[in-house]
């Protein structure tokens, strides 16, 4: 049997083009599973995973949970905001508790960029990464080329833009790593102030026309406008930056070609995109949730596999 190069999911740049091409064929085998009418497989009945968010988080935490459950996983949860963490328990405590529960792999969403990586070296247990701070999120971009693959036949040699805030952006990254590995073409768009200074050395051009970077694309990634992470103002008016980076379907339809829209999620409708277009055949936003919980099927698959050995 195929086995991932890794014994965590860190980062996408810790993985390579054979693990993504790995986790889309056990995806693909777990997305016909999710669409039975018994919809659990009996694959995990002997571990136990621990969801640990010190950040808020509906879809992620639910999707990770969801898929746990479909592999008959056991599954504790774990929130940050009544926990011991609260009174000054520090992050290696925290989990070492947990794990003396025998715990086999942690699904951790931390503010801290490279918690999931602290937690990697100085645990055992099989760690994942449901997003640290403004660094990557992993499972997100693996989603997100799934569901382009899916749309499209192959991700290489597409066209892919990211608009929005990509400074504050861990979804942005970490496409950019998965996207590039597999041979597709990125660009990102937004107001110059939530463009990285660094992001032209990751190989990306920055296109600060909307209109210009949808008529090159083939998929446009809208990304959210972080208003909690945003501790300045970047731009004038949520107004102002709708009217200048808000996708309308009047702006799809005077374009000579079909453009394929995706959103990590949660949407502000009438901000990044009008309820018109997040609706509309050319968006693909619901396919990308379902999609989420096949790809993080796959991820727990592949990971706990390594564990049993």
């Amino acid at each position: 049997m195929k086995e991932l190069s890794v014994n965590h999911l860190i980062g996408i740049k810790h993985i390579n083009k054979n693990d993504i091409d790995l986790i889309f064929e056990t995806a693909d085998h777990f997305k016909e599973v999710i669409n039975r009418p018994i919809k659990k497989v009996p694959s995990l009945r002997d571990i136990t995973i621990a969801n640990i968010f010190f950040e808020n988080s509906t879809r992620t935490k639910l999707s990770f949970e969801l898929a746990q459950k479909r592999l008959s996983a056991d599954v504790i949860s774990f929130s940050a905001a009544q926990s011991s963490v609260k009174k000054g328990e520090t992050l290696i405590d925290t989990v070492n508790n947990i794990l003396s529960m025998k715990v086999d792999m942690v699904v951790m969403r931390h503010s801290s960029p490279g918690a999931a990586h602290f937690l990697s070296q100085n645990v055992k247990a099989s760690i994942v990464n449901a997003g640290d701070g403004a660094h990557e999120h992993p499972t997100q971009a693996l989603l997100d080329s799934y569901t382009i693959r899916e749309k499209l036949g192959d991700v290489s040699g597409k066209k892919i833009v990211i608009v929005g805030d990509i400074l504050h952006s861990r979804v942005a990254l970490s496409n950019i790593f998965a996207l590039q590995m597999q041979g597709a073409e990125v660009k990102v768009c937004g107001p110059k102030t939530l463009i990285p200074k660094y992001i032209e050395s990751l190989g990306v051009k920055v296109e600060p026309n909307l209109r210009t970077a949808l008529e090159w694309a083939d998929v446009a990634n809208m990304l959210r406008v972080q208003n909690e992470r945003l501790d300045v103002n970047y731009f004038p008016s949520t107004r102002e930056y709708a009217q200048q980076y808000g996708v309308t379907k009047e702006l799809l339809n005077s374009l000579d070609k079909e453009v394929v829209i995706m959103h990590p999620g949660p949407i502000n409708r009438g901000v990044e995109i009008t309820s018109d277009v997040a609706d509309s055949q050319q968006s693909v936003i619901l396919n990308q949730v379902e999609n989420g919980v096949a790809v993080r099927m796959a991820v727990i698959y592949l990971l706990a596999s390594k564990i049993k050995q």
